[in-house]
């Protein structure tokens, strides 16, 4: 088995899709991956030998921020936002929507289940 990135890439699959299940490698970055160590997108993980999967590593290492890295800085930018009290900011503070979507049927993801109001009657006609 491939440990790439302290992922375990699944063995069965291609080459640039099990690079995908590394957080921060998408479809375009594991076939930039995958063409600068020449190695072919379509081949099976368990096909490559140890030196192509150190290979692999070392591009990753040398030329992507992943996982953890990448984790860390995407919480850094967010705590900076909040802590500088900017409009994303409070909006990240208070749990809602960041990017303009409406919030006033939607959000159920973002906001949570929906809380009932207490004293508010349903009206019946």
């Amino acid at each position: 088995m491939a440990r790439i990135a302290g992922v375990n890439i699944p063995t069965q699959k291609q080459v640039w899709i099990g690079l995908r299940y590394i957080h921060g490698i998408g479809p375009q970055k594991a076939k930039e991956i995958c063409d600068k160590t020449g190695i072919s997108p379509t081949r099976r993980v368990h096909d490559l030998t140890d030196s192509e999967v150190i290979q692999i590593r070392e591009v990753i290492d040398r030329d992507y921020l992943v996982e953890g890295d990448l984790r860390r800085e995407v919480a850094m930018n967010i705590k900076r936002l909040m802590d500088l009290g900017c409009y994303r900011g409070l909006r990240h503070r208070k749990n809602l929507p960041v990017r303009g979507q409406r919030t006033h049927t939607n959000a159920r993801t973002r906001k949570g289940p929906a809380r009932a109001i207490a004293g508010k009657k349903k009206v019946t006609k």
